[in-house]
């Protein structure tokens, strides 16, 4: 029987924190997230970890046993992973991101962060909007590409301000209007992002906007879920503007949602996280921009 070590990781933090909601703020995850986790866990070791106690949760001895284990492996994994990258002859910068970046943003970028760290290679990462850190909650990601807002414990900096559009089939009743204000969509169902991702989900179902719930015709944790369930029929979606280029798709439509508050898009890294190679490719970023 194996557990993964995200599942420990989780499992610390509760018990550090004492509390499902602290310990989600502090793995930037949403708290049903990270109780269904747990229960997940609890089932796979076939014990209780926890027991609810009022103003949060109190370790069961068997909770209480698993702990120095779930510490040591979480440690001797952490220290093995940076001694592997360090014995590398050059390394890797992870960046993460949610949807494609685009907008000119990455090339001269990358070419920059190359020339300021010789050797080094660059992966590109893809993460799920179920993870709205983009994969550095779990130090996945080195640095990342996301929409605001972002989790709490990350850095920010804004590289492109832009207008919300929606994007819905061409045989829509509304497709027609060069503009469709807020209003007219209230009633649609909407394509969301996961629960997880939080805030981010209530920037794009435009919650600020509403007095009453949206309807949710369909869920979709990647920007090609989120485009076929558009072109399926099972809801409309707001989208950055940039993002409406760039995903354009047959059968599909994007018209400005004028009163809408704009979207940014922005580089964000771990807050304190003070690596040269983060501070390189924050600065090539910063040159480009």
């Amino acid at each position: 029987m194996d557990v993964h070590l995200r599942d420990l990781r989780y499992f610390a933090a509760i018990a550090e924190e004492l509390s499902v909601t602290r310990a989600a703020e502090r793995l930037f995850v949403s708290q049903p997230a990270l109780s269904k986790q747990l229960r997940a866990l609890e089932r796979r070791l076939g014990c209780v970890l926890f027991d609810r106690v009022p103003g949060g949760v109190a370790l069961t001895r068997q909770g209480a046993a698993l702990l120095p284990v779930a510490r040591e492996l979480l440690t001797r994994w952490d220290a093995g992973y940076e001694t592997v990258r360090a014995a590398a002859p050059a390394g890797t910068l992870v960046v993460g991101m949610q949807t494609a970046v685009g907008r000119g943003l990455q090339r001269e970028a990358l070419r920059r962060f190359r020339a300021a760290m010789p050797g080094w290679e660059v992966s590109l990462r893809l993460v799920g909007w179920d993870d709205p850190s983009a994969g550095l909650s779990d130090a996945g990601s080195d640095v990342a590409f996301l929409w605001l807002p972002a989790p709490p414990g990350l850095a920010t900096r804004v590289l492109a301000t832009e207008r919300v559009h929606v994007v819905l089939p061409a045989d829509h009743r509304l497709a027609g209007q060069d503009e469709i204000p807020f209003a007219a969509l209230r009633d649609e169902p909407f394509v969301a992002l996961p629960t997880a991702a939080g805030p981010l989900r209530d920037f794009w179902l435009a919650l600020h906007a509403r007095d009453t719930v949206p309807a949710i015709g369909s869920t979709a944790s990647s920007p090609e879920e989120v485009f076929e369930a558009v072109a399926g029929g099972l809801g409309v979606v707001l989208v950055a503007e940039g993002n409406a280029e760039l995903y354009q798709r047959p059968g599909l439509v994007h018209r400005p949602v004028p009163d809408l508050p704009s979207s940014e898009l922005a580089i964000a890294w771990r807050d304190g996280d003070t690596r040269p190679w983060v501070a390189a490719f924050l600065d090539a970023m910063a040159d480009h921009v």
